[in-house]
């Protein structure tokens, strides 16, 4: 068992801090979103620009909480013992869904109103152009040296102007046509409705079992979790899966990949672990949890951290690998248009490159040995780099849709600071709202002796 003082301290809050930590969120957003309002007023293409950085940072925190809830579930379907001391943290970011789903409502907004600046397809009302009989459902795509689609649907040279679209997909032709049944404004946002409230609904669901059993000390709150795990499990994969492919694939309509959504997940996962070692270490460094939590717990995380990230890069070469051998037009252009191809590189070879040795290569060896599990300073520096990767990740996912050119500066880093300090604000305000640890839990001194072997 711990010492006295370490149980004493189980039931230490953020309250105190919540008004300092308030306001420097605050002026963190209003900086960031000022630098990125700034940036984007001066740049070629800037409202989309500034359109398709806000998704990229809306998505970098919505999957931040999404590898939170899984974190939950999971501990819970295991019956987990190790990760009661951890869990309030993941907890309170699973919870923090409902800033998240604000924070989505411009993208939703720009669906609503039949804006194509996001999504080529968010048009109510197809233009009688493209509805005549014997519409042409296939796309005949050529791939110019620059990596730009050189034909349309229609056999149709690509405009080149500096308001026409990038690439061919953008086109509202026939091939986005046929996806139209489920690429529509109307469907999308009642999908995105669901997806959000499922997910408020169980992030918060885990949040008030884990807080009342703080209250009453009652073991049913644990039976219940972990008795509820299981069919979390199978709404978690089927939203987050259809959820890939709504928010991501379909910036481009005619691009599909089964695989996408293992992808994102295991991005996801690994977000979340790395935010929750920032949390404890920054915790601790603040004079919190200081005994409670110790170098075992932090040693565990990094474990899961490491497979994660091996993981991801496993499902990574699958999907190139699988994608690539195919060879099919609709496929194989999104890999070309992110500068997968030795034939016809473009600028974001670069950002590719960059993600293969930093988001894999690097971590992965990094991360393997015994020792820099156990070393804060280690944990916190490779915690840090792979959230900044996880979110280029996403950058290469979503900005390629605005050209060849890699983009990536004031408007991308502002919005990005801009959504973490809103993000941060709602969970930190949660975190005040009672213990950092879940006091009642019936597995609290398992975890705290616990070790690894």
């Amino acid at each position: 068992m711990k010492s006295q003082h370490a149980m004493e301290e189980l039931r230490t809050s953020l309250t105190a801090h919540r008004g300092p930590l308030m306001r420097r969120c605050a002026l963190a957003a209003a900086a960031g979103l000022t630098l990125a309002v700034g940036h984007a007023a001066i740049v070629p293409h800037g409202l989309k620009r500034f359109a398709l950085a806000y998704l990229v940072a809306v998505v970098f925190v919505l999957s931040l909480s999404l590898g939170a809830l899984f974190f939950v579930f999971i501990q819970h379907l295991s019956r987990a013992g190790w990760s009661v001391l951890i869990r309030r943290l993941a907890e309170a970011a699973a919870a923090n869904m409902l800033v998240v789903a604000l924070l989505f409502v411009p993208v939703a907004g720009s669906v609503a109103i039949g804006s194509t600046i996001i999504y080529p397809w968010a048009v109510w009302h197809v233009p009688d152009a493209h509805t005549h009989d014997g519409a042409d459902h296939s796309a005949s795509t050529t791939i110019a040296e620059d990596g730009h689609d050189t034909h349309s649907a229609h056999g149709e040279p690509a405009g080149h102007a500096e308001d026409a679209p990038a690439y061919h997909h953008q086109h509202l032709d026939g091939l986005t046509l046929h996806k139209r049944p489920w690429l529509n404004p109307g469907l999308f946002l009642v999908r995105v409705v669901i997806y959000f409230t499922l997910w408020t609904a169980l992030g918060w669901w885990y949040w008030r079992q884990s807080r009342r059993q703080d209250d009453s000390g009652d073991a049913a709150h644990t039976v219940r979790c972990e008795t509820w795990a299981g069919p979390t499990a199978l709404v978690y994969a089927l939203s987050f899966a259809l959820a890939s492919a709504d928010l991501l694939m379909s910036l481009n309509p005619h691009w599909y990949s089964a695989v996408l959504c293992v992808y994102v997940f295991a991005g996801a996962v690994i977000g979340a672990l790395a935010m929750l070692i920032v949390l404890v270490l920054a915790l601790q460094r603040a004079g919190l949890l200081t005994m409670a939590i110790g170098i075992e717990h932090l040693h565990d995380l990094a474990k899961l951290l490491f497979a994660f990230v091996f993981f991801w890069g496993y499902i990574a070469y699958s999907q190139y690998m699988l994608l690539w051998y195919a060879h099919l037009p609709e496929t194989v252009t999104w890999l070309v248009h992110r500068g997968a191809s030795t034939a016809t590189p473009n600028a974001w070879s670069i950002l590719l490159l960059v993600l293969l040795v930093g988001h894999f290569v690097l971590p992965f060896a990094g991360l393997m040995s015994r020792h820099p599990k156990r070393r804060r300073f280690w944990l916190m520096f490779w915690a840090v780099w792979l959230l900044v990767t996880h979110w280029l990740d996403l950058v290469w996912l979503v900005m390629p849709e605005l050209g060849a050119q890699l983009v990536l500066g004031g408007v991308e880093v502002g919005l990005l600071f801009c959504v973490i300090a809103v993000y941060a604000a709602g969970l930190f305000h949660r975190l005040a709202d009672g213990p950092l640890v879940p006091v009642g839990d019936p597995r609290l001194n398992e975890s705290l002796a616990f070790e690894n072997i």
